[in-house]
Formats: C-alpha cells, sequence, structure tokens
C-alpha cells in the first residue's frame, strides 16, 4: 500500500497533479490524502484574540474547506473508478508547508505529488514558494507535475547524478516503483567536467547500478554546465520524467540557490521527481 499526499488549493494546477498521481498508481493499490490547508482572508491578531468581528470567521473558511475537499473526493471517485485507490480528506487551519510536514510524519507519507506554480502563475517563475519549501524539507520524494501537463507515462526517465551519495534500495524505493508499474528505462546522466570519479563515487555508481539493474543505463555527457547537459539530453531523447537527488553536496542545491534555476525553468516541462538523501 503506497500512501500518497495530494496538496490542494483546488486550482487547475493542483487538480493536474492530482489526475497525474491517480494515473501514475493506477495499478498499484494506494490510499490518496487529499489536504487543504487554510487561513481565513483576514488573519490578523484580533482573530487569533478572539475579536467580535473576526467570530465565525474561521468557521466558515473551515466548511468551505472541508466541503470542497469532499467534492473533489467524490469527483476523482466518479472520475477514476479504480477500487485500488482509496482517499483520505485533511482539512486544516496552518502553513501548507507546515501542515505537509505534520501529515506526512503522521499519516506515514510515502510521497507527495503537487503542482510547482504558486500564486503569480508567472511564467518565468520554475516554482512557488510553497513547492520550494516542501522540497527543501521534506522528509519523503516530492513528485512536481508542471502546470498543464498532460500524461505521459514514465517510459524514459532521466536521471542525472554525480555519484557522491549513496542510494540504496530504501531510498529508491518510489522511483523503483515507478519503473517497475511502467517498465520505464532509467537514463542515469553523469556530467563529465574532466575529472575521473574518485573511488567513493565509483562505489556509489556500482551500486546505484545494482540497484537499478536491468532498467538503468548510463550516459557519459562532456560539459561544463550541469543544466544545460539536462535541456540538452531532454531535447536529443523524449524524457517523461526527471529525478533529482535533495543534498546540500550535489548540483541539486545549487539549482535553488543561484539564479540559474531560471535557465533550467523554461526548458523542464516534465514532472520532476526529487528524492532526499
Amino acid at each position: 500500500m503506497t500512501r500518497i499526499l495530494l496538496p490542494t488549493d483546488f486550482s487547475e494546477n493542483a487538480l493536474t497533479a492530482i489526475r497525474y498521481a491517480l494515473t501514475l498508481y493506477k495499478d498499484l493499490k494506494c490510499t490518496f490524502f487529499l489536504l487543504n490547508s487554510y487561513m481565513p482572508p483576514v488573519y490578523h491578531t484580533e482573530y487569533l484574540m478572539g475579536s467580535p468581528a473576526q467570530i465565525g470567521l474561521g468557521d466558515i473558511v473551515q466548511q468551505n474547506s472541508q466541503d470542497n475537499l469532499e467534492a473533489l473526493k467524490n469527483t476523482l471517485e466518479r472520475e477514476f473508478n479504480n477500487p485500488l485507490h482509496t482517499f483520505i480528506t485533511h482539512s486544516a487551519l496552518n502553513v501548507l508547508s507546515s501542515e505537509i510536514t505534520r501529515t506526512v510524519e503522521a499519516e506515514k507519507i510515502d510521497i507527495i505529488v503537487m503542482g510547482t506554480q504558486g500564486a503569480s502563475g508567472a511564467k518565468e517563475i520554475l516554482l512557488g514558494t510553497n513547492t520550494v519549501h516542501v522540497i527543501k524539507n521534506a522528509k519523503c520524494p516530492v513528485l512536481v507535475i508542471p502546470s498543464g501537463f498532460e500524461y505521459e507515462a514514465p517510459e524514459q526517465i532521466l536521471f542525472p547524478n554525480d555519484f557522491e551519495v549513496w542510494l540504496d534500495k530504501n531510498s529508491l524505493e518510489q522511483l523503483l516503483k515507478i519503473t517497475k508499474s511502467h517498465v520505464s528505462q532509467v537514463n542515469v546522466m553523469h556530467v563529465y567536467t574532466g575529472d575521473e570519479l574518485n573511488t567513493t563515487q565509483q562505489k556509489n555508481k556500482e551500486q546505484l547500478a545494482k540497484v537499478l539493474s536491468e532498467s538503468g543505463f548510463f550516459h557519459e555527457v562532456p560539459s561544463n554546465e550541469v543544466i544545460a547537459a539536462i535541456n540538452e539530453f531532454q531535447i536529443k531523447q523524449k524524457i517523461n520524467l526527471l529525478v533529482l537527488i535533495q543534498n546540500k553536496h550535489t548540483f541539486f542545491e545549487r539549482l535553488f540557490i543561484e539564479p540559474v534555476i531560471k535557465k533550467i525553468g523554461f526548458h523542464v516541462t516534465v514532472p520532476f521527481l526529487v528524492i532526499p538523501q
């Protein structure tokens, strides 16, 4: 049983991510947790202190949240009609990223699936603030779905890797589930900048090859820029899913620190799975 957290603000962006998740896991037994966190539209100190002007406001917002979640649940059950899937709704007065962290621990969530864009919907912004915060703090994998993405089976997966991190079957469990379910090919891309792999990197590469087994295909790509190499690989070969390891010692961290994130933002038009170390 896979336990999947689906945050939603009832937008089209969130619905796209939810539909992707239900289709991706259509052949697996899953429990989906539909999560909506809310704040009253006027959320000031007087609300927290029970000001007469604010009394009942939270109850109304909470009821709307619960009603919308129940309506979404009913819609998904009718639309997908999958006996392998169970839905649980959860409404909470909390900041989204904080509630996600709490729910992941409380419900033993295996993976989070969510959309990319923030409220602005600006094309130059790859990720909304909430998404970035969730990715950087999540203790489980996060699968991020671009706005408006039409489902494609993840037959070809791109996995850029510098082999700085030891990965076993537990850390790659969700990737392996997807790979097995869709008979995917995992293209492990190492960007070669002129330096040979050290002893640790070589051992990590051999370990990864063992874990991925027959689904893993390894590529050495000469380049001085990881992001450019990712974009070029996607152009040459149709990729349906991008996989990244979240670790401060890998190039992934630079994607969220340096302005170059905008470069990849214009080109990453496929879902990407972020795996914590």
